[in-house]
This record gives structure tokens, sequence and C-alpha cells, in this order.
């Protein structure tokens, strides 16, 4: 079992009275950001410990509380110890810590206790100072016993630091911090100007985790630009996926009123503020919702093919427009479920960029092709999948 330790007791440097861990931060706030990288992990338990309780920090705990996970205030390692499950492994991350999810798993995936260390070249300020050499990166992996020894020490004490030294002197594992995580800004920040600028390289580091083509080229860019300015406006994501929708719907009437043109690039568009939508949910830990809107972009994108295959049978009196839009349907469909998101190659398919093949094509006057280039797109990603089953089954036929 997993558990979650974070600290909220330093102030912001620029904001008086207002802890650094209640800063606004990726839709959010600091310690929000951090208890959903500790659940996003497997943490079933979250303890904060503080040493004033804050209007602030109140809502934050409460909406930390809504994720399903319970969560307990403390401020003391003696309480902390008391709510700890006995045999949970603690993960502390450090008051005003910015982390990334792959760092954190990092952390959480071994056993025994450990300590995240970067060497002081590294130039990382506000963080603990381990030996000449080597600085605390922030994140710590520790049992209860690592409590029990600090409960011991005086109350005055601060917990962070005392917890650092209990498990400093235990000879924990050392795990040395990725380079690149530095790179994508992690560290200790208590200005509120800084972190909101940190908040957006966080955004941008996620989006740019997706890889197909459509999601690097085209709508991480724009996400990049869109999306900060609508979350600090305090835009909710059922607006922009209320948008979205309702673009998405005048598109496919515009489809059946005979203007396929104007509906595919509406619906197109709807499908991409659905994806603002989800960037906006994540940002705000609704991760359920966030995963939704996956179903949703597709369940749009199936709509538009289907009702543009539909008026061109119609129009036409064949078949070859329904058909076009089932294969593309199928297709698609099929390849979503034929490989997981780190195992797709950049030219992957997805519903947007089936949308944007087809709305080009219809925009040239090609309905018929755009659909039919769609499904063989669709087909050729689903071919790839099966070649690389069958490859992994002849490797593990060979090592036998």
């Amino acid at each position: 079992m997993l558990a979650g330790l974070l600290f909220a007791n330093h102030d912001a440097d620029d904001r008086p009275n207002l802890l650094a861990a209640t800063l606004p931060f990726a839709g959010g706030t600091l310690i929000e950001y951090q208890a959903r990288l500790l659940i996003g992990a497997g943490a079933a338990q979250i303890l904060v410990a503080v040493t004033r309780a804050t209007p602030e920090l109140v809502g934050a705990v409460n909406r930390i509380r809504k994720a399903g996970v319970p969560v307990d205030v403390v401020r003391t390692a003696a309480e902390a110890l008391e709510k700890t499950h006995p045999l949970a492994t603690l993960i502390a991350i450090a008051d005003g810590l910015i982390a990334g999810e792959e760092t954190v798993r990092q952390m959480t995936d071994g056993e025994g206790d450990a300590l995240l260390v970067v060497e002081d070249s590294a130039g990382l300020p506000g963080l603990e100072r381990l030996d000449a050499t080597l600085l605390w990166a922030g994140i710590a992996r520790a049992g209860p016993r690592r409590l029990a020894d600090a409960a011991r020490l005086p109350e005055e004490y601060d917990l962070q630091s005392t917890l650092l030294r209990v498990v400093a002197q235990g000879q924990p594992e050392v795990v040395e911090l990725d380079p690149a995580a530095v790179r994508a800004g992690h560290g200790i920040e208590r200005d509120s100007r800084a972190l909101a600028q940190r908040g957006r390289r966080a955004l941008g580091a996620r989006l740019a985790q997706r890889r197909p083509w459509i999601d690097r080229f085209v709508l991480t860019p724009l996400a990049r630009l869109v999306l900060p300015p609508l979350v600090d406006r305090g835009v909710a994501w059922p607006w922009a996926t209320g948008g979205g929708g309702l673009l998405g719907l005048v598109g496919a009437a515009l489809i059946v009123a005979r203007w396929p043109g104007a509906g595919m690039v509406l619906a197109t568009l709807g499908a991409v503020f659905l994806s603002f939508g989800q960037g906006i949910a994540w940002l705000g830990g609704v991760d359920r919702a966030a995963r939704r809107h996956d179903w949703v972009i597709g369940g749009l994108a199936a709509v538009a093919v289907v009702l543009l295959g539909g008026v061109l049978s119609h129009d036409s009196g064949t078949a070859s427009g329904w058909l076009a839009a089932a294969a593309l349907l199928v297709a698609g469909a099929l390849t979503e479920r034929a490989a997981p998101d780190r195992a797709r190659p950049h030219w992957w398919g997805s519903p947007i960029a089936y949308l944007v093949v087809v709305m080009v094509l219809t925009l040239c006057g090609l309905p018929l092709a755009g659909l039919i280039a769609g499904a063989g797109y669709a087909a050729a990603g689903l071919a790839a999948a099966i070649e690389r089953l069958r490859e992994r089954g002849r490797r593990s036929t060979g090592n036998r």
C-alpha cells in the first residue's frame, strides 16, 4: 500500500500569509497537483503535514478528497504515524516541489527507503543539502518505522527536514534525478508568478506525451496557446466541452443540409474544442471526465462520418458512401484498440486525424475519396499493429 505525505508549511515568497502549497498551479493549487501525481501513481491515502490550516488549504484538501482517496491533516510525526497504515510505504514530496509523473512513478516503483538526489552543480534553488555534493531533489520513499523514528524527536522540529535526516541516516537507496526532469522544470518554487510560468511548462510537458502527429504538431501547439489563458480566467472544462459539442452538432446539421465541406470543418473544430476540454479537465484533476473525452471525440467523428456517408449514398443512389463510412468506422475503432498510446508511431491515426483527412478532401470536392482515404489510413495503422503482434509472437517462440 502506498501513502503520500505532502507538506504545506512555507509561505509564498511574494504573497505573505499565503501558503506556497496553495498557490495556483496547473488549474488548481500546487498541493492538489502533487496529490494528483501521488494518486495517479497508486497512493491510497494522502497525509498533509501543516503548521497552520488556512482557508485556502482547507479548500484544497476538500477538493483532493473528491478524488475518492482519504486525506488526513497532521501536525506532527506522531499524528502522521497514527494515521498511516502500519504496512504502508510512504512517499514524501517536499513543500513547493514541482515534479513530473515519470519522476514520481520512479520513486513509487521500488521498495525500501530511497531518496531522490541531484548534483549540486544542477543549480536547483530551494533544495535541502544532503552532503557536500548532493541535494535532496524533493521526493523520499520510507516506511512507517521512519515516522516512528521522527516521532521520538522534539515536536518543534520541522517535520520535513526531520524525516529527511532520519531517512538519510538509514542508508537509503540513492536515486539520481533524470537530467530531462531538470530541463522540464523539476524543483522548488514558492513565487506565484514563477509558479504560473511553470504551470504552463507542466501543461506543455503533459501535452507533449501524445505521440500521433495530429496531437504533436497541431493540437499541442494550439493547446499551448489556448489553454493557459482559459485556465487563468477560470474557464471550467464543461464550457470548452459544451462548445465543442455545439460545434459538432452544427457541423452534423450542415452535412445533412448538403453542406458537407462546412459541416466537416465545424465537426473537426468541435473535436478540437473537445480536446481542449479534456486538457482543462486533466488540469483540474477530473481524470475520469478527461478519460471520457476520448469516447466523446470518437463519437463525434463517427457521427460526422456516418452522416457524410449516408448523404453520399442517398444522393448517388448507391451504397458506396455507406460502405466507405463503415470501413472507416470499423478500421478506426480497431486501430484505437490495437496498441497502447506509448507504442504508437508518430504517423498513427486518431479520430481527429481521420476527420482532418476527410475534411481536406471534402473541401476539394471529393467527399467519397475522403472517406476511402480515411479508411485506408486507419487500415494502415491496424496492419502495423498486427505485424507488431506477429513479430512479438515470433520472438516469443524463438526464445523458447
